[in-house]
């Protein structure tokens, strides 16, 4: 348990931080589904559109810090790889 004041503050600030970080990881993780869903259901205009409102969301998580940029440019790169795959 914390004891100084400095300490107090900290435990405030993480838990603050893990309720954003954990909606911020939510969301992300719910417009992904989004694109996966139209890409196993074949629809490639909903997955497109899936694709084009959840990379922004998906490179912000990155920029905050909640995923790893690198890991998010892979899901993207795979996701519109998946498209492309229903157009051929």
């Amino acid at each position: 348990m914390a004891n100084h004041k400095s300490a107090k503050k900290r435990i405030n600030q993480t838990a603050r931080r893990d309720d954003v970080n954990g909606a911020r990881r939510g969301r992300v993780r719910t417009f992904i589904k989004k694109v996966e869903a139209a890409i196993a259901a074949g629809d490639k205009t909903a997955a497109v559109a899936a694709l084009k409102d959840a990379e922004p969301e998906m490179m912000r998580g990155a920029q905050k810090g909640v995923f790893h940029k690198n890991t998010m440019s892979r899901k993207v790169s795979r996701l519109a790889a998946g498209i492309k795959a229903l157009g051929a």
